[in-house]
């Protein structure tokens, strides 16, 4: 289903979108860190050069007046990703400036624990995205939107589903039937729940992986948001600090110009 202008800025639903050779998209943690999937940028070799990141995007071709477009100067992989079981998979971005928040662009809120998870009392589930509609299907020009239903992790690693693939860094979401799901395109992309209890969404998962697209049983396969939150809280800390040293440089370096010449005339 397409989804609706502004309908989904953490408000609490956040979307973002960042393009790679002008295909992929992605989504955002804060002003000026975003999330994303390791996995992307390890099959296909991407470089920080070869990315954008786009906020307040829905119409692929058309970005509108509320989209706002940023370049990245730091990738931060989750170091304990594994490319063979996809475990950890997720990884930030640093943007060279930030993005300036508005009505179509806001922080995504995320679970800041996996206490604080359970505790929010999700009812509803939604994954967005530009991914195709159907395996090896073309990327869609319009974000899409589906509700899903968290499954429970011994379930989805039952031998008729993923038969013990599944570990407590991942989650599982979709429907039985394979009705609604993520596909080729939809990777990095945000599963975000609704709750009740604080009246806002949450992201609480990052595309990472299924079987194909819509198969019975082969929901998709998400990294568990919550399992990251203190390394998350950390890689932030560190932008905040490097930003704030730059500041600190920028505003120290006249006055070390203006020492030195005084200090010259002087002499």
């Amino acid at each position: 289903m397409t989804s609706l202008a502004g309908s989904f800025v953490c408000f609490k639903r956040v979307q973002k979108s960042f393009k790679v050779n002008g295909v992929q998209r992605c989504r955002d943690v804060s002003e000026r860190v975003v999330c994303y999937c390791a996995s992307l940028f390890t099959t296909q070799q991407i470089v920080r050069s070869h990315v954008r990141v786009v906020a307040g995007l829905r119409v692929w071709s058309d970005p509108g007046a509320h989209s706002q477009i940023r370049y990245i100067s730091e990738m931060k992989m989750h170091e304990d990703y594994d490319d063979f079981t996809s475990d950890s998979d997720i990884m930030l971005l640093r943007l060279r400036s930030p993005f300036k928040f508005t009505s179509h662009v806001q922080p995504a809120c995320t679970p800041y624990s996996v206490t604080h998870e359970f505790v929010l009392n999700f009812t509803h589930c939604f994954i967005t995205g530009w991914g195709s509609s159907y395996y090896k299907g073309r990327l869609m020009n319009n974000l899409q939107e589906a509700e899903v239903e968290l499954i429970e992790r011994r379930r989805c690693n039952q031998f008729t589903w993923y038969d013990g693939f599944i570990t407590e860094n991942m989650l599982c979401a979709g429907l039985e039937s394979g009705a609604a799901d993520s596909c080729q395109g939809d990777s990095g992309g945000a599963l975000q729940c609704y709750s009740e209890s604080d009246d806002r969404f949450y992201v609480v998962g990052v595309t990472s992986f299924g079987e194909e697209c819509g198969l019975p049983r082969r929901p998709g396969v998400y990294s568990r948001i919550s399992r990251f939150a203190d390394w998350l809280k950390a890689v932030q800390a560190q932008a905040a600090a490097a930003t704030a040293h730059r500041l600190r440089l920028a505003l120290i370096s006249p006055l070390l110009s203006t020492a030195l010449m005084l200090f010259s005339n002087q002499q």
